[in-house]
C-alpha cells in the first residue's frame, strides 16, 4: 500500500506529520520528527520528488538517507527533529519521553493541524493519531524517515565515543552481541538504566 494524502486532506491545511524512532533500543535518545508542507505542494511532491517516500522501515539505509536530504531541501517544507535523552527516558519512562520528543518537534514546526503515528499522544491532545500512519500518510512517512536517519546518525556518534558495544551495527537494539557487550563492559553513559537488559544483562543471554 502506497502512502497518500487522505489523512492530510481530512485534517486541513496547514498540517504536519509526526513520527518517532528509537523506543526499543537500550541506549541513546528517542527521536521524533515533524514535517509540514502545504497540501497543494504535497500533491506535486507525491508524484515527483517525494514519490518514493514510505514507512522508513520499508526502505534501505541508502534510500532513507537520499530521501531525508530530499525532504530537508524541499522549498516550502518545514521540518524539525527533536529527541529526549537517555536520562529523560530513565526519569520519565520511554512512553512519556517519546511524547516529549514529539512535542519538541511539533513546537518547532508549528502547523495548525497534526497527524501522529500510532496511538494518541498525551502532549499533543489536538493531534489525530493514525495507526500505522507511517505506511499511510505522506507527511508521517516523511517524518519517520527524518527520525530514523537522525537516530542512526547518533548511533554512529555513540560508536565513536564508546567502541566495543557495536552501536553502528545494532543501533542500540538488544541483540545477542549487544547483550554480550553489556555483560563484558557494563553500561556506558548513554545506556538506558531503566531498561531491564541494561541493569541485568546476564539474564538476557
Amino acid at each position: 500500500m502506497a502512502v497518500s494524502l487522505e489523512y492530510e486532506k481530512a485534517a486541513g491545511d496547514p498540517v504536519m506529520g509526526i513520527d518517532e524512532a528509537g523506543r526499543g533500543p537500550l541506549a541513546g535518545g528517542v527521536y521524533a520528527a515533524a514535517v509540514s508542507v502545504p497540501i497543494a505542494l504535497a500533491e506535486e511532491l507525491l508524484v515527483g520528488a517525494w514519490g518514493e517516500i514510505n514507512d522508513s522501515k520499508k526502505l534501505t539505509p541508502a534510500k532513507r538517507e537520499r530521501l531525508a536530504e530530499a525532504i530537508k531541501s524541499t522549498r516550502g517544507c518545514r521540518w524539525a527533529v527533536a529527541s529526549a535523552s537517555p536520562k529523560e527516558i530513565d526519569e520519565l519512562n520511554i512512553l512519556n519521553a517519546t511524547h516529549l520528543a514529539m512535542r519538541r518537534a511539533a513546537d518547532q514546526v508549528g502547523a495548525e493541524h497534526i497527524l501522529v503515528d500510532g496511538l494518541p499522544v498525551r502532549t499533543l491532545p489536538q493531534a489525530v493519531n493514525v495507526v500505522k500512519g507511517d505506511a499511510k500518510s505522506l507527511l508521517i512517512a516523511a517524518a519517520s524517515i527524518l527520525a530514523k536517519t537522525a537516530r542512526d546518525a547518533d548511533c554512529l556518534r555513540l560508536e565513536a565515543l564508546y567502541p566495543g558495544y557495536g552501536f553502528a551495527k545494532h543501533k542500540g537494539y538488544p541483540t545477542k552481541d549487544h547483550i554480550e557487550a553489556l555483560s563484558r563492559l557494563g553500561p556506558c553513559p548513554e545506556h538506558r538504566m531503566s531498561f531491564g537488559p541494561v541493569a541485568q544483562p546476564e539474564l538476557e543471554l
